[in-house]
């Protein structure tokens, strides 16, 4: 078959100027860790889909054969106060593997979806709670929640909230803590209490018994696989229970076993009044959101008016309790412990770079962070990063820029081969960008 015409199509984030020179990657299928392009080239994928999502790999025939035969026995069952059956058993295990009180769930088509949906269930609970004005946000900076609404006025990463400005009232953003670089020098790098001191003030600020929620990712993906500090969600809890504000965890990314843990909020013994999760909820085979919430939410809330046609799709239901299966019977949210850890070992070889200003993640998340000065740590423009993922693309392997770094998220099953291949080509990719930047000097 010849590749498709690519003409007819508007590309996300990504210029048309930018297609035409990089080139644009048209998937036609995969299996295991590998793809191949319309084209007939094979890539070794360590990103599971760019997204994160394709936690367990192409080709899975256990989800695919489960989503087959739940389309052949019920395909839909519509909305409200109709829903599947498999839904009920999917809601059980969330509220088994999410921490604490946490225990009911709603469904939704994708995080961005669930986010909105844990914003309007707060503003419900807080109604019924003493808190009938409370509808403020607060999010952080380089925050990405979503691309619509409320989601979308909480998210400072990837562009998506200035071209359609203005956006949902009642949004504020405050700064969080990150490792290699702080946008406070060293005394933002040492503890969160600075972190947690702006957070404080911004709740007082915008006044407690208007501030709603506090959103957060656990481990924030700008720049690649910001993990705080151990006081910062500790502190984060002990604030928001001061002030009445929930916390809600958004887990979309980091849920799952991506860190290492079923939630990455497990890390720090900390229990959000909310987690919001998708992607490896279904391992990507189908779309899927989800909110849950502590079962104290759910009693206050008698009626939620919120309506998702696909929300909770019953397909996608199948597909989240088959993959939550694989993920226990594989012992997979261990292994990506594990595997994260070697995966680090083999990426602090890439050190020996110049430009390599740092090394890090969390479970099978990791990061390479670029610097144009070592002494400094001055970021490495994105285009020159850009250029070093488009060399391993031509190498052969998919990983993800995300601003100055560039990410490996494998599947959880990644063999340790295919780690080591990976971080080969990304050794020689760095090695080909850095004689060329030094022949164009």
């Amino acid at each position: 078959m010849a590749p498709p015409t690519t003409d007819r199509y508007i590309w996300p984030l990504i210029s048309k100027d930018q297609v035409a020179k990089d080139g644009a990657m048209v998937l036609s299928h995969g299996e295991g860790s590998r793809v191949t392009d319309a084209s007939g080239t094979e890539y070794l994928d360590l990103s599971s889909g760019i997204t994160r999502a394709s936690a367990l790999g192409y080709g899975n025939t256990e989800i695919a054969d489960a989503v087959h035969a739940q389309l052949e026995r019920l395909h839909y069952a519509g909305t409200c106060e109709f829903q599947a059956d498999v839904l009920f058993e999917l809601a059980a295990k969330l509220a088994e593997l999410t921490p604490g009180s946490l225990g009911a769930s709603y469904f939704t088509e994708s995080g961005t979806a669930a986010n909105e949906a844990a914003f309007k269930l707060a503003r419900h609970y807080h109604r019924a709670n003493g808190k009938p004005r409370a509808y403020k946000v607060i999010s952080r900076w380089n925050a990405y929640h979503g691309a619509i609404g409320t989601p979308m006025a909480a998210s400072d990463w990837l562009g998506v909230r200035p071209p359609s400005e203005p956006g949902t009232p009642g949004v504020s953003l405050v700064a969080a803590p990150t490792r290699y670089r702080s946008p406070f020098g060293a005394r933002g790098l040492e503890d969160s209490t600075l972190y947690l001191e702006m957070l404080e003030q911004q709740i007082l600020k915008e006044d407690p018994e208007l501030v709603s929620v506090f959103i957060a990712e656990p481990v924030m993906q700008a720049n690649g696989v910001q993990v705080p500090p151990a006081d910062y969600f500790p502190g984060v809890r002990e604030i928001c229970d001061r002030h009445g504000v929930l916390f809600l965890a958004d887990e979309v990314i980091t849920g799952f076993g991506r860190t290492g843990e079923w939630f990455a909020i497990d890390h720090w013994g900390v229990e959000p009044d909310m987690i919001t999760m998708a992607k490896a909820l279904t391992a990507g085979y189908m779309p899927l959101g989800a909110v849950i919430v502590r079962d104290d939410i759910w009693s206050d809330i008698d009626v939620f008016p919120d309506v998702h046609t696909f929300g909770g799709h019953a397909a996608a239901g199948v597909a989240a309790t088959t993959a939550i299966g694989i993920y226990e019977r594989e012992g997979l949210v261990e292994r990506a412990r594990e595997s994260g850890a070697r995966l680090l070992d083999l990426m602090a070889g890439l050190e020996r770079h110049e430009i390599v200003g740092e090394v890090r993640g969390l479970g099978l998340w990791t990061a390479v962070d670029f610097t144009s000065d070592p002494g400094t740590a001055v970021p490495l423009e994105v285009d020159e990063v850009r250029q070093i993922l488009v060399r391993a693309r031509r190498l052969g392997l998919i990983v993800t820029q995300n601003g100055g770094a560039i990410e490996f998220a494998p599947r959880l099953d990644v063999p340790e081969a295919e780690l080591e291949e990976g971080v080969a080509i990304l050794d020689r990719a760095i090695d080909e960008f850095s004689a060329e930047r030094i022949d164009r000097s």
